[in-house]
């Protein structure tokens, strides 16, 4: 709501949905013309004021009134630590597990979210990162695909993400660890990228997973997936699996959909290093 008020929108958070044909209706008298107006609304409101909501959308649509809906949604363990960051109780927790209170919350909105017109996961996002998509959405006016793809390079010595949906092993291609002038520089440097990505097994590897991805995104989403980790990795998560991840992810930066990429263990071996000379 703060990031839709700073691009010029008319924001109530928590209205009573039984309120909102006559909030719209003194918008629509107002002599202030009032053409850009959001509403929040959740759990806050009650079961009752849920299930309303799903209704009273269908019927302004009916009666001819143009509205998006934005549906923001995020994994339950993550949703369980941002309760617990802002020490708010959940709604329906009233004593209970949190997990099991978000579980019927998301019950509770099914109906809501058939309706969306855009579906974000927030799982993944930092705050300016989902500023960058509704941006994207209500200020830049471009085309918007509910799917989100992040792409996170990785050290298999430091362990799998546990969030990947797909796992890569890159350490079949030439790897310049073993060169000294490339030894202590990353994928993110232009002498380590153009040497790996000049391995004809790297291009034709990057060639055959965009050719992968591009088939499985569509199906995905056709089964109401929002958003795919992918998750390359090599020995230590600082040469290959980093350029490899930037070149997929250039594939698709310009694409419809939501993308972004993550170098998880790109410092870690150079911290290791740090610590064993202060040791010593």
């Amino acid at each position: 709501m703060k990031i839709l008020e700073d691009d010029g929108y008319f924001c109530v958070d928590n209205l009573p949905v039984s309120l909102l044909p006559t909030f719209i209706q003194l918008t629509e008298d107002s002599s202030e013309q009032i053409e850009r107006v959001a509403l929040g609304l959740d759990i806050r409101g009650g079961h009752r004021s849920l299930k309303e909501a799903a209704n009273v959308l269908k019927k302004m649509r009916e009666d001819g009134y143009r509205f998006d809906i934005l549906f923001l949604e995020a994994s339950t363990p993550v949703l369980v630590k941002r309760y617990k960051e802002t020490r708010r109780m959940h709604p329906l927790a009233q004593g209970g597990r949190m997990d099991k209170a978000i579980e019927d919350e998301r019950a509770l909105l099914t109906e809501l979210k058939k309706q969306a017109t855009y579906i974000i996961d927030t799982t993944t996002l930092l705050i300016r990162e989902l500023k960058q998509e509704i941006d994207r959405i209500f200020v830049e006016d471009e085309k918007f695909c509910n799917f989100y793809l992040t792409f996170v390079s990785f050290g298999f010595k430091y362990g799998i993400p546990s969030d990947a949906d797909l796992v890569f092993d890159v350490r079949f291609l030439p790897n310049p660890f073993y060169i000294d002038g490339l030894k202590p520089l990353t994928g993110n440097d232009c002498e380590v990228y153009d040497y790996v990505m000049n391995s004809s097994k790297a291009k034709e590897f990057l060639a055959k997973m965009k050719d992968m991805l591009d088939f499985l995104i569509p199906n995905y989403i056709v089964e109401g997936k929002t958003q795919l980790v992918i998750a390359i990795g090599c020995t230590g998560g600082k040469h290959r699996s980093v350029t490899l991840t930037n070149a997929i992810y250039g594939e698709f930066e310009n694409t419809e959909y939501g993308c972004k990429k993550e170098h998880r263990d790109i410092e870690k071996d150079r911290l290791r290093n740090l610590c064993r000379s202060q040791e010593k």
